[in-house]
C-alpha cells in the first residue's frame, strides 16, 4: 500500500478546513487566557512564597531581669551553644555566676556583636 492509497482509505476530516488552522486572533486569545491563569496561579501561590518575618531580635540585655538558670538558657539558645565558662554552672556543679561574667562570656562567644 503506496501513501497516497493510505491517504485516501482514511476517513474524511470532521472539521471544517477553517478550525483545522489558529488565525491570528485565536493565537492572540490564547496568549491572554494563558498570562491570566498564569496571574491566578501566581497570585495564589504568593502567600505560600513569602517571606516570613523575622523573630523578634534578643538582645543579652533582655535577658538581665531572668533569674540566673533561665538566663543561662535564654543565652544558649540565642548562641547556639553555651559557653565552657557557664557550662558548670548551668548545671549546678558551680555557683550561679555574676550578670558581668555572664555578659562577657557571652561577648566572647560572638565577637563580632559586641
Amino acid at each position: 500500500m503506496t501513501r497516497d492509497e493510505m491517504l485516501t482509505a482514511l476517513a474524511p476530516p470532521r472539521l471544517p478546513a477553517e478550525m483545522a488552522s489558529l488565525s491570528l486572533s485565536e493565537m492572540l486569545a490564547l496568549i491572554a487566557i494563558g498570562t491570566a491563569l498564569g496571574l491566578v496561579a501566581g497570585l495564589l501561590l504568593l502567600p505560600l512564597t513569602r517571606r516570613r518575618a523575622k523573630p523578634k531580635k534578643v538582645r543579652l540585655s533582655d535577658l538581665r531581669p531572668l533569674p540566673v538558670p533561665e538566663r543561662l538558657l535564654a543565652l544558649a539558645r540565642l548562641l547556639g551553644h553555651l559557653p565552657l565558662s557557664l557550662r558548670a554552672a548551668a548545671y549546678g556543679a558551680e555557683p550561679p555566676p555574676s550578670d558581668r561574667v555572664i555578659e562577657r562570656a557571652a561577648r566572647r562567644a560572638r565577637p563580632w556583636q559586641r
